[in-house]
């Protein structure tokens, strides 16, 4: 069970994640878009760590730079089937289940295509390895699907439980919430969860995981059927919008030029 985890950021690049998953009993790792290997191989060696299972997102650079250095021996690298990332071992589609040896660990992998057309995400007892499919405050940019395949996943991601913690690539949050705040000016909660994050960010402290259940209440990407949210795209897009995938892709604009 993923409750008997460790799970561990480590900074990478500028402003990125890379996380480890280590099983204490056997002391064998997993990590989660090593977009380099220096960090990777210096936490691993701080936490006696034997690392034997990669996890790739999707194939943007700065989440997959370090695999060749990390690959080796017996690690497994399991990553999207229907992408041009070189290194996989275990290619993976939507639905499909993986179990990294020795993690005792069943991770199903979901398509999360927008940002990229390959995005794959990892979900399992309770977590979501999320990749750039979905930030704390907010989503990734639209580089290469659409609009409406970004609502969808995200429509399919908010049905997981509330308690699901969310494990994402950057740390965005702080601007993120910055411009959630903009669309919801009279969301309390949202306003409460800006202020501590911007005393978190101060410390230059990690502000992940979020929640599914705090990503419903104060992420505008998940809450295109708030009514205050559709009359905020509405108004910011100078038309009425009617659906949800209206209602985000307005967003989505709109955040892109904030």
């Amino acid at each position: 069970m993923l409750a008997m985890l460790e799970i561990t950021p480590i900074p990478t690049l500028s402003d990125n994640y890379t996380w480890l998953v280590r099983q204490p009993k056997t002391g064998k790792a997993a990590v989660v878009d090593p977009g380099e290997a220096g960090p990777v191989l210096s936490a691993l060696e701080g936490m006696d760590a034997k690392l034997s299972a990669i996890l790739i997102t999707h194939h943007h650079q700065d989440h997959v730079g370090g695999v060749k250095s990390l690959a080796h021996g017996n690690v497994v690298v399991y990553g999207p089937a229907d992408s041009v990332i070189t290194g996989i071992t275990n290619p993976v589609r939507p639905g499909e289940h993986i179990e990294p040896a020795e993690l005792f660990i069943d991770l199903k992998v979901i398509a999360a295509p927008g940002h990229t057309l390959d995005h794959i995400v990892y979900y399992g007892d309770g977590v979501l390895f999320a990749g750039d499919a979905l930030f704390a405050g907010g989503c990734g940019r639209l580089f290469e699907g659409s609009a409406k395949q970004m609502q969808e996943y995200l429509a399919t991601l908010r049905e997981l439980p509330n308690e699901t913690k969310i494990y994402c690539g950057h740390e965005y949050t702080l601007k993120n919430l910055e411009f959630a705040a903009a669309v919801e000016p009279n969301n309390t909660r949202l306003a409460s969860r800006l202020e501590q994050v911007r005393e978190q960010r101060a410390r230059n402290a990690i502000t992940l995981p979020s929640t599914m259940g705090e990503e419903k209440a104060t992420n505008p990407f998940l809450r295109w059927d708030n009514q205050g949210v559709i009359a905020s795209a509405s108004q910011w897009a100078g038309q009425s919008l009617t659906t949800p995938v209206e209602v985000f892709a307005a967003l989505r604009r709109w955040k892109d030029q904030f």
